[in-house]
């Protein structure tokens, strides 16, 4: 296990975002029977409005309530937003259940519209498999024709081999796939990066967007995941790190919100107008 510091900007960053109060979504709904097959909705004031779909962070073991704030933050920028949970590591989660609920939802709760898939950190890494499951072999449970319109990943783990190597947030990478004994066996299904060296791209429009300061993803996980993405798109924002990107209302969140809005011009929806009207509070 390999020990890592954070600075004293790091630390303060992680606990004044984590510790914003939870908003109440105004709709709710499920998409199967399990207790975290179940989603929260933010529609927009414009039936027209761009459709997002908001994957939540944390190492894959923590529920999305920390994204609620961010969630409500989108749909006043005049986007319509859905924010799903899925069973997690830990508990109900982890391979395969993780990743049949993430693929469930974006094969079923866009009903047909083109919609936009962002995710934070882990969240960005299963946004950005969302994007590679054309490239699994068709007898794949997991593969499909039927892509996002564009994915935004917001400082992503791109590399599950790498996220075990560092022993990222206490091997969360081995936790997912289920031990040592498999971990190697079921990494080319479920990895962005293992994906995408032979094909080099997926096919859908992805930006990969994240803070030049960022200290809980290492930063070779973008750089290495560039590398290979041959029409990927990488934003850096200088002074920024890993958790402002989805502070409502910070410079992070606002460029979020931007590239979100080009985004989704670039395939035919209309550019988002901001709504001042506010989600209510829990």
């Amino acid at each position: 296990m390999v020990s890592r510091t954070v600075s004293a900007f790091a630390a303060e960053e992680e606990k004044r975002v984590l510790s914003l109060k939870p908003v109440l979504a105004p709709l709710h709904g499920s998409y199967g029977d399990h207790p975290h097959q179940v989603y929260d909705a933010w529609p927009a004031r414009d039936p027209g409005a761009p459709l997002v779909i908001l994957l939540h962070g944390g190492y894959w073991r923590y529920d999305r309530m920390h994204l609620t704030p961010f969630a409500a933050y989108l749909r006043e920028q005049g986007f319509d937003v859905l924010l799903p949970g899925f069973r997690r590591s830990g508990g109900a989660g982890g391979y395969p259940e993780t990743f049949d609920d993430v693929a469930r939802i974006v094969d079923t709760l866009s009903q047909g519209r083109p919609y936009l898939l962002a995710g934070h950190c882990s969240g960005g890494h299963l946004a950005l498999w969302c994007a590679a499951r054309g490239l699994l072999p068709p007898g794949s449970r997991w593969h499909t024709t039927g892509l996002p319109a564009g994915v935004l990943a917001l400082a992503p783990l791109t590399d599950l081999a790498a996220t075990r190597r560092d022993g990222l947030s206490n091997g969360a990478a081995l936790q997912l796939l289920g031990g040592e004994d498999v971990f190697e066996e079921r990494l080319p299904s479920v990895d962005p990066l293992t994906l995408l060296r032979e094909a080099g791209t997926t096919g859908v429009p992805t930006v990969l967007l994240h803070g030049a300061v960022d200290e809980e993803v290492p930063l070779t996980q973008f750089a290495d995941y560039a590398a290979v993405h041959r029409d990927l798109k990488t934003i850096v924002l200088p002074g920024t790190g890993h958790y402002t990107l989805i502070e409502p209302g910070a410079p992070g969140a606002r460029a979020v919100a931007d590239t979100l809005g080009e985004m989704s011009a670039a395939f035919g929806a209309r550019r988002p107008h901001h709504d001042s009207r506010k989600a209510p509070q829990t």
